[in-house]
C-alpha cells in the first residue's frame, strides 16, 4: 500500500461557528456534532479565534481511492504506530484515509510504517 506525505504543518482545533473557517483554499476537514465544531487545517490557515487549539501535527494519506468494501486499513496502520507508542488523529474522506501524528514523531512513524511494508511516495 502506498502512503503520501502531506507537506504542510497542521492544526487541530475547535471553533465557535463555521463562519470562522476560511473555506477558500488549502486542506481542511470540518466535523460538526451536537457538542462541537472541530477543524483540521493547515496551521497557516487556522482561524484567529478558536475555542481550543493544538498545533504541531504532520500527516499522510493512503494513496488512491479506497473501496468501501475494504476493511482493516486504519486498524493496520494504527497498530503499527501504537506498537511504536505514537498516537494518531485519523480522518476519513469519501476517497481515502488520512493519519496525523505529532510532528516530533513523524519521521519515526514513517520509518515504522516503511519497515512494515508501506511505501511512501
Amino acid at each position: 500500500m502506498e502512503l503520501e506525505k502531506l507537506s504542510h504543518a497542521l492544526t487541530v482545533c475547535k471553533v465557535r461557528e463555521t463562519a470562522d473557517i476560511d473555506l477558500g483554499g488549502g486542506l481542511y476537514f470540518v466535523g460538526r456534532t451536537d457538542e462541537e465544531i472541530s477543524l483540521v487545517c493547515e496551521t497557516c490557515r487556522t482561524p484567529p479565534r478558536t475555542l481550543a487549539r493544538e498545533d504541531g501535527w504532520r500527516g499522510f494519506r493512503v494513496r488512491g481511492t479506497l473501496d468501501f468494501s475494504l476493511t482493516g486499513i486504519l486498524s493496520k496502520l494504527s497498530a503499527v504506530l501504537a506498537a511504536e507508542r505514537i498516537g494518531i488523529f485519523a480522518v476519513s474522506t469519501y476517497n481515502t484515509d488520512y493519519i496525523l501524528v505529532k510532528a516530533e514523531h513523524f519521521d519515526r512513524a514513517v520509518r515504522a510504517l516503511s519497515e512494515h511494508g508501506y511505501d511512501f511516495v
